[in-house]
């Protein structure tokens, strides 16, 4: 075990007891391939599952294992094109089984942060699906929740807007300028301290680096 795994284990470690005490259930898989299995786990034959916006959740190819499953109702976002459909499919996932996404940052003491350009991402964590999962590489830890605002503002937002090429000053320069652009990728910003239903919100912590 390198060093960085063996650190990355021992921060997941104090990392779970802090989750548990915020009311979630929380796991650490050590690679990619393990958090892939603990995530087919959490979807049970029968459940309807979706995603959130998330470039880990496509990384890992997670949508391509559940529709391979062919057990579940798979509510693919991604083979949609027309606005309309795409609205649709956002207010049926408040009623999914399982909602999977990942977080822009996360503290150490377990307060998970979300930056959303259209909302329909932090609406689901907050409120609808019957369980939300969160994949979680652990290059996303910030030692505060006020450092993992940062990280969400300065790191994973200015790429997103790269990603998604919309026309943000961080486009310009690759800097958070704290803007009020109509196209801001920053519209709103989410905190999960708590989760109000015990066991609703499940963390997997992955010891790799994983999306923005």
């Amino acid at each position: 075990m390198t060093p960085k795994e063996r650190r990355n284990e021992r921060l997941a470690e104090k990392m779970i007891k802090n989750l548990n005490r915020r009311n979630m259930e929380a796991f650490y898989c050590p690679t990619a391939e393990e958090a892939v299995r603990k995530v087919s786990e959490l979807v049970e034959d029968g459940n309807s599952v979706t995603w959130g916006g998330s470039m880990t959740i496509r990384d890992l190819r997670i949508p391509e294992m559940l529709r391979s499953r062919g057990t579940l109702e798979v509510l693919d976002r991604d083979l949609l094109d027309k606005p309309e459909e795409v609205r649709a499919l956002y207010l049926r996932s408040f009623s999914a089984d399982v909602y999977l996404t990942s977080a822009n940052a996360i503290s150490e003491d377990g307060i998970i942060v979300n930056i959303d350009g259209n909302g329909n991402r932090v609406a689901a964590i907050t409120w609808g699906p019957r369980k939300v999962v969160f994949v979680i590489g652990m290059n996303k830890v910030a030692q505060t929740v006020e450092a993992a605002l940062v990280r969400a503002r300065s790191v994973a937002s200015p790429i997103n807007a790269h990603r998604l090429n919309i026309n943000t000053p961080c486009l310009k320069d690759g800097a958070c300028h704290n803007c009020n652009s109509p196209e801001s990728i920053c519209s709103y910003v989410h905190f999960l301290r708590n989760s109000r239903n015990k066991g609703r919100h499940v963390v997997v912590l992955v010891g790799e680096d994983l999306g923005y």
